[in-house]
């Protein structure tokens, strides 16, 4: 986390004074560094996140009421119309049916973390700068987490699982990407003509899933694209990014074995069909109208002075947000 590795002047001077043996300087200093900690902190969890090109963060006033109207269907589709949102902190996402508008609720998110006020009087930069990305760190997950477990909770709730019959078991092939793509647009409600219908425009998978591309043999792609595949993605880039005009992400928490692949099996009750080991989630963010984060409170980070008698500092943060699919139909779920 670069950002903390190259403190200015103020900066340190602030860290020192925070260790200070007077409590109203060493108060007022840890104060003034909480304060200058939030905006690197807050842009650390936006940056760090597997959510943030998925959901859209909408801020909303305080008292304002967390409403998202239905009035864009068509009379009639209501019956089609399923929402899906996280009722409360730690639960499991819940199934809405609504005819006029979906009240999405929202939650309290905090952490904290203390150290020991020797390592502030030293100024030791790398020691805080490692505590603060362990409280970035701690929102980014509980973020992606519930950001996921909203979208799997709206998969599942479809009760349409997509996958290649002629495929290997655990094997991606590119007949699996047309199948979802067919199978969006067929149950994505309205017609051929209609404005707003299902497309898939992203498919989020396993790393290993994904690298089943480089071995895909002249039977699947032509040598000018195999010599791409073979030559593209380093460390950090995906072999081949996009498929019949569908972009492919990987993430480490799916896969067999994985958290997310445990949560779909195990507590959302989601099964693979015959001999299919792992699922892919198919989105349609073509247009921002179904997934949303409404924020009622960004995070915030304070000192707690309480800390100060055991020779130790400490800061804690919160904010107030929630997760919701507004509409299941802009996701699909595969299998491998």
């Amino acid at each position: 986390m670069a950002r903390f590795k190259t403190p200015s002047v103020e900066m340190v001077k602030l860290l020192c004074d925070s260790g200070s043996t007077n409590y109203a300087t060493a108060s007022a200093a840890l104060h003034e560094l909480a304060v200058a900690l939030t905006l690197p902190l807050k842009q650390g969890v936006m940056k760090g996140d597997i959510i943030g090109g998925i959901f859209e963060p909408i801020k909303f006033q305080p008292g304002a009421a967390i409403e998202f109207p239905l009035d864009f269907l068509s009379p009639g589709s209501e019956k089609d119309y399923v929402a899906y949102t996280i009722p409360n902190q730690g639960r499991i996402p819940e199934r809405h049916v609504e005819g006029d508008f979906v009240m999405v609720p929202v939650y309290d998110v905090g952490c904290s973390i203390d150290w020991n006020l020797k390592y502030a009087r030293d100024a030791r930069w790398d020691i805080i700068g490692r505590a603060m990305q362990v409280l970035e760190s701690s929102f980014v997950r509980k973020n992606n987490n519930d950001g996921w477990h909203t979208l799997l909770a709206a998969g599942v709730g479809r009760g349409l699982v997509i996958y290649d019959d002629a495929g290997t078991a655990g094997l991606f092939t590119k007949r699996l990407v047309a199948l979802m793509k067919t199978s969006m647009r067929r149950y994505g409600g309205g017609n051929s003509t209609s404005i707003n219908r299902g497309k898939l425009t992203d498919l989020y998978m396993s790393p290993e899933a994904l690298e089943d591309i480089r071995s895909w043999d002249l039977s699947q792609v032509d040598d000018t694209t195999r010599r791409q595949i073979f030559i593209g993605g380093g460390d950090t880039e995906a072999a081949l990014s996009n498929i019949f005009g569908v972009n492919l992400h990987d993430i480490d928490e799916l896969g067999v074995g994985q958290e997310y692949q445990a949560y779909y099996t195990s507590t959302l009750g989601g099964s693979l069909p015959g001999s299919k080991v792992e699922t892919v989630i198919g989105l349609d963010l073509s247009k921002n109208d179904s997934f949303v984060n409404p924020i009622r409170q960004e995070i915030e980070i304070f000192e707690d002075p309480t800390f100060h008698r055991q020779r130790r500092a400490s800061m804690y943060g919160w904010g107030e947000h929630g997760f919701s699919v507004l509409d299941s139909r802009r996701i699909l779920l595969g299998a491998l």
